[in-house]
């Protein structure tokens, strides 16, 4: 019998939930086979076989939190298909709860069949059966004979839920009572509701954004930029650019460029706290916010400084796709030391972006909008203008220096040729 384990997924990765299983007990797998996806606070992950059998038992089901190094299912083997596959029929889970491989998780329905009656045996082993493996886990967790449990479900089978109502504990009562009390509104309890658990990204992307607004001593500068020098140059040279790189020439690759000018100028913006130090980054990978199906994600580009405007717009697109089809890895995330954020995508006009901690600044672009511009004191025209927004951390960036920091970015952005010299 061979354990499928939760594999090690980096130093800051401890536990997963598991999304989906592509495999049930009693289906024959081989050597690289997927059996499930596991869902991480970073990335999402595929668990392959390591050994030709057949899938004798699933010990976590899905929606279950696992930590590294953790079965979450038997493989037996090839040639035991006939025990492996009676769970599919219905007098199977006697065998299967009498059977070796699982006798730790039935220990008291063992117990109790081994001195009743056989009727009183088949009784005990039939409840067992219909009970789901997230309920088993959880009844062997918490010492629950399954036969004793009230099962709530129409077929008869026991759920996760229906376990954690059983226990004795105070803390699993607490949780049904709290959810109880918001299922039954007391007024429009007839209007339609849907209630879904946070996925682990998301749930996340929402305790490092609360934590970034506690510990961060967070502020936001303005100012806004002329696009109408980058949108001629684009015009001008994207069909080259494109047909010599295979790329097309976009926005963040000029962003990309400017920021890096600006972290050179002012160092502190490229930094991170560490207790009481401040460690000045010397090197310039620059984390660009792609929004995917299951949340945010912030993929970074490496050495910014010594890309080219394709490499960089080479990168943004890889990194963009390998986000949006969840097959980033966990080093494509880490250790960024600036962020850049364009909800102008979105149609967002203005917006005060939040931190990327332990980084201390972030830009946000936005909506390009023809505006009208004072040219002198004499003539207005009509102009593609940009909000621009610089969150900074107040601790270790003073004001002045993040408004140089974004007056930088404008004239950087506003006079291109310059990019080539200091970004």
């Amino acid at each position: 019998m061979h354990d499928i384990l939760v594999p090690a997924m980096g130093e800051s990765i401890t536990e997963g939930t598991i999304s989906k299983w592509l495999v049930k007990v009693g289906d024959s797998v081989k050597q690289g086979d997927l059996l499930l996806e596991l869902e991480t606070d970073k990335v999402n992950l595929e668990i392959s076989a390591e050994q030709d059998g057949v899938i004798a038992e699933i010990l976590a089901g899905e929606g279950d939190t696992v930590k590294i190094g953790e079965p979450v299912g038997k493989i037996g083997a090839a040639g035991a298909g006939a025990p492996a596959q009676a769970p599919a029929a219905a007098p199977a889970p006697a065998q299967q709860a009498a059977s070796p491989a699982p006798a730790p998780q039935p220990a008291a329905a063992a117990s109790a069949s081994a001195s009743a009656a056989p009727a009183a045996a088949s009784s005990a082993n039939d409840g067992a059966a219909l009970a789901t493996p997230a309920a088993r886990k959880l009844a062997r967790e918490k010492g629950i004979d399954l036969t004793a449990v009230p099962a709530r479900d129409p077929i008869g089978r026991i759920h996760a839920s229906d376990v954690a109502s059983a226990g004795t504990a105070p803390a699993p009562k607490a949780a049904p009572a709290a959810s109880a009390a918001i299922d039954k509104p007391t007024s429009n309890s007839n209007k339609p509701e849907e209630r879904k658990r946070m996925s682990r990204r998301r749930m996340t992307i929402a305790k490092r954004l609360v934590e970034a607004q506690h510990t961060a001593a967070m502020l936001t500068t303005f100012n806004e930029v002329d696009m109408s020098a980058i949108m001629e140059i684009r015009k001008r040279r994207k069909d080259s650019f494109k047909e010599k790189h295979e790329v097309g020439l976009g926005f963040m690759s000029f962003f990309t460029k400017a920021v890096v000018g600006a972290l050179k100028a002012f160092p502190h913006l490229n930094a991170e706290i560490s207790g009481d130090d401040i460690i000045v980054k010397k090197y310039y990978d620059i984390g660009i916010a792609v929004s995917a199906k299951e949340g945010l994600v912030v993929p970074v580009v490496r050495d910014a400084d010594r890309l080219g405007f394709a490499e960089i717009e080479r990168s943004i697109v890889q990194l963009a796709s390998k986000a949006r089809n969840n097959t980033l890895e966990l080093s494509e995330l880490q250790g960024g030391t600036f962020t850049i954020t364009n909800g102008g995508t979105f149609g967002s006009l203005l917006s005060t972006p939040i931190l990327n901690a332990p980084q201390v600044g972030i830009l946000g672009m936005h909506k390009i909008q023809l505006r009208p511009v004072a040219i002198d004191a004499e003539r207005m025209e009509n102009r593609p203008m940009m909000y621009i927004a610089l969150s900074y951390d107040h601790r270790i960036v003073d004001g002045a220096e993040a408004v140089q920091f974004l007056v930088k970015i404008k004239e950087m952005l506003e006079d291109p040729e310059t990019l080539l010299l200091e970004g």
